[in-house]
């Protein structure tokens, strides 16, 4: 399983929404995006995110002023 990183900090919302669901629209059912951010504002915009859209938000930590945000990607994601 892999695991990709996207550093979205300095960014205000909903930049790091948007751009995480970007990548994880690219990546392989089960795969793994870890997010950093330093936008308060993310840590509700991830989970409404995650439970809106069927990912896993799997893990939440903040040190020194950013947020990191661990989101598996879901198995069904639906074609565009």
């Amino acid at each position: 399983m892999n695991e990709a990183l996207l550093d979205a900090r300095g960014l205000n919302c909903p930049i790091p929404v948007l751009k995480a669901n970007r990548l994880l629209r690219s990546m392989a059912a089960g795969n793994k995006l870890r997010v950093l951010t330093t936008d308060r504002a993310s840590i509700v915009d991830f989970q409404v995110f995650c439970r809106e859209t069927g990912h896993a938000l799997i893990a939440f930590t903040e040190e020194n002023g950013t947020l990191c945000f661990t989101i598996r990607r879901r198995s069904d994601m639906p074609q565009a």
